[in-house]
């Protein structure tokens, strides 16, 4: 894609594709379209030429008007919302070429007052990041990156539960899509056959006794080939595409995603944490097994036992002695 960054295509041109897309495979009049949106039909016109550089093949006819015959796998909000069964997370969805990352967008939107379940969907990411600082490589045209805000009526001590309400989430977008089983590597890693396809990067704003907004970060590893990670990856990474072999749509993925978050979003508010923390437990790869975790040059090891109310790590460690970690990089033993 050529556009620059913002979002593609802005205003009229997202309700164009509306129209095109809602019209059951139809022609369109340009008269029609013009007086819908309240633009002029040399308007319409342009708007229609950007969705083509978008990779919209969409016909003309005089007598007609126009007509939408296939559409690219593009991020775009109309192209997401269509089909997208929610009731509260994708209610709005910004969709840009590019971000230097959807969290700090989704942030700053929160912070000017967007409404609970704004989705900010990037094509790509100039500053993609990861957990503990660090940099998520965000290539355009491949994988998800999106970012959504929550305003959920917990407790800040309460927001780490909702990582894993994410990760949870994900997880059963994967299967969906794929029919790969992946795992969970605590806090918030998914592995496919032990390569890390996606992280999460959940960020707060909140007074001493409530939450204002969480932002949920999702980084999904789609169809990345090999020559497109860096050479100097912490740990083994891949991509949906590169396990499968079946090239993932991305906006069905998102959709499919979307959906999830949203239904697991109300399990949460309706019932708590209880079934979140069941589920990201049984799909954990870390249950029963050795580790060592490393914060800050400090090294913790033990047996895993489970994650607290918290989302805090349980280590049973020498002697039987429980550990709770809150933080720091998994390893199994022996890896």
């Amino acid at each position: 894609m050529s556009r620059s960054a913002g979002m593609a295509p802005a205003g009229s041109g997202e309700k164009v594709l509306s129209l095109l897309q809602g019209s059951g495979g139809e022609f369109v009049s340009g008269a029609q379209i013009s007086r819908s949106l309240q633009i002029s039909r040399s308007a319409v016109w342009k708007q229609i030429n950007t969705l083509r550089e978008l990779g919209y093949r969409i016909s003309a006819e005089p007598s007609k008007g126009y007509r939408l015959e296939s559409s690219p796998d593009s991020l775009l909000s109309p192209q997401i919302r269509q089909g997208l069964k929610s009731g509260v997370i994708g209610r709005r969805i910004v969709s840009l070429q590019e971000a230097g990352s959807t969290n700090t967008v989704a942030f700053r939107l929160a912070e000017e007052g967007g409404e609970e379940g704004t989705v900010v969907v990037a094509d790509s990411q100039s500053g993609g990041k990861g957990r503990l600082g660090r940099v998520w490589v965000s290539p355009p045209g491949v994988n998800l990156y999106c970012s959504v805000i929550l305003r959920p009526p917990i407790q800040p001590m309460s927001a780490p539960q909702l990582t894993f309400l994410s990760v949870v989430a994900l997880a059963r977008a994967i299967e969906q899509s794929t029919g790969l089983t992946p795992r969970i590597k605590w806090p918030n890693d998914i592995l496919v056959n032990g390569k890390k396809v996606a992280g999460l990067l959940n960020e707060m704003s909140a007074e001493t006794d409530k939450v204002n907004f969480v932002i949920l970060g999702i980084g999904v590893n789609l169809n990345m080939t090999l020559d497109q990670f860096p050479s100097d990856l912490r740990h083994p990474a891949t991509s949906l595409f590169l396990e499968s072999g079946v090239t993932v749509r991305r906006t069905d993925f998102a959709r499919c995603l979307l959906q999830e978050l949203d239904g697991i979003y109300a399990t949460f508010l309706r019932e708590g944490y209880g079934p979140v923390r069941g589920e990201w437990l049984q799909r954990s790869r870390l249950a029963g097994e050795r580790v060592t975790v490393s914060n800050d040059g400090n090294v913790t090891s033990g047996v895993v036992r489970g994650i607290d109310e918290y989302g805090a790590l349980i280590l049973e460690g020498e002697g039987g002695a429980m550990v709770q970690v809150v933080a720091g990089d998994v390893r199994l033993a022996g890896d």
